[in-house]
């Protein structure tokens, strides 16, 4: 039986990303805060951001792969914390380096005894894995970390049979980026601007290509930016 392990599939991209799985045929298991809405999915409800999370899953969570045949491993969940070098608050690094480069390592060593070749760990980077803007440091030191985890973890799993990659979306219509406009047309116009496309991502697009990834091992060791080619100033 094909298995996703996915974190982060309650909204936006993770559950696209589900939902996609799952018209594959795959079995998807969800990994966050909240459920993922989608019938077909097995939740397991987890705070990365909280010590000791993978010991209160860690049992239940392995009972699930007694008949899995490929294993995908998809870490979509990420922590958005604001904040520049002069006013981050030691709060806000801690939150979001747990969120999106801890857990996921731990979330992996919870799952590589169970992964056969042919299996794939999945990071979620984003245009600010390789780049920064203002006002946002913990995210994109964070994002940066995890283009290093990844490249560590092919490292790591050489020989293995298990591929990675990182998929780094650009400006994709999600809650997240929403809520980051506040509502405001001409900032997301101004943004729309910025895409070769004058178009936002949809998260389908970004669920197509972490699939793809998932079935080709050899992206493996790339980071792949999903961006509709975006314009720089």
């Amino acid at each position: 039986m094909k298995t996703l392990v996915i974190t982060g599939a309650s909204r936006g991209i993770g559950f696209s990303t589900a939902e996609h799985f799952l018209e594959q045929g795959w079995r998807v298991i969800n990994l966050s805060r909240q459920t993922c809405s989608l019938e077909a999915v097995k939740n397991f409800s987890v705070d990365f951001s909280q010590e000791n999370w993978q010991e209160q899953i860690r049992e239940d969570l392995l009972q699930e792969f007694s008949q899995a045949q490929q294993i995908s491993v998809i870490h979509c969940s990420s922590a958005y914390g604001s904040g520049g070098l002069e006013s981050v608050q030691d709060q806000t690094l801690r939150q979001d380096f747990e969120v999106n480069l801890i857990a996921p390592i731990l979330l992996n060593q919870i799952l590589l005894d169970k992964m056969s070749p042919g299996s794939s760990i999945l990071y979620l980077g984003s245009t600010l894995s390789e780049k920064a803007v203002k006002g946002v440091i913990s995210y994109v030191i964070s994002k940066h970390g995890v283009v290093g985890l990844m490249r560590s973890t092919c490292q790591d799993l050489a020989g293995t049979g298990i591929h990675t990659a990182c998929v780094c979306p650009g400006f994709t219509d999600t809650e997240m980026l929403r809520q980051h406009l506040q509502g405001n047309t001409a900032m997301l116009e101004s943004v729309k601007a910025r895409v070769g496309e004058n178009r936002l991502i949809q998260p389908k697009e970004i669920a197509q290509t972490l699939f793809f990834c998932s079935q080709n091992p050899v992206i493996n060791g790339s980071v792949i930016h999903a961006n509709l080619g975006q314009i720089e100033n």
